[in-house]
């Protein structure tokens, strides 16, 4: 089974924000972050989600994704993302994230686990120190996506 251990931050919301992804498959850890100069905490959120799963090279594996955010686990297992898709996502944020998400659940159909955040989960704060270094580098890239909605 894969792994996949995420977290997003942003400060001000919007304001600059990072995501910090930890996959681990048998005793392989892979860590990934990334950081933008605008956008949103539940944008980082989906987008650790997004790269934890685009990261994936072996099919056929079970995976699970341990993730802080009742936005997106929620949306997932709850299955209002589907709902939103009918709907072309009318009045909700964050379409072209969901967009790069459904095939990747279509493909791979990850399970998801809310774990509580800030609570001692040690993948977790992981994921929360790459998130924040990556949101506080210098010359941070466009959050295209959110940028060009504004």
């Amino acid at each position: 089974m894969i792994r996949i251990y995420t977290d997003g931050a942003a400060s001000g919301n919007p304001g600059p924000g990072g995501y910090g992804v930890v996959l681990k498959y048998k005793d392989a850890v892979k860590e990934l972050s990334a950081g933008y100069r605008l956008t949103t905490n539940n944008r980082m959120e989906l987008l650790a989600v997004i790269t934890g799963l685009e990261a994936i090279t072996k099919p056929g594996i079970a995976i699970t994704v341990y993730s802080d955010s009742k936005y997106v686990v929620d949306a997932i297992e709850k299955k209002w993302v589907w709902g939103w898709q009918t709907k072309n996502f009318k009045d909700k944020a964050n379409k072209d994230l969901w967009l790069r998400y459904l095939p990747l659940h279509a493909r791979l159909n990850p399970k998801y686990v809310w774990i509580r955040g800030h609570a001692g989960h040690p993948e977790n704060e992981r994921c929360d120190q790459l998130a924040v270094r990556a949101s506080q580098g210098y010359d941070l890239p466009a959050d295209v996506g959110y940028e060009s909605q504004k």
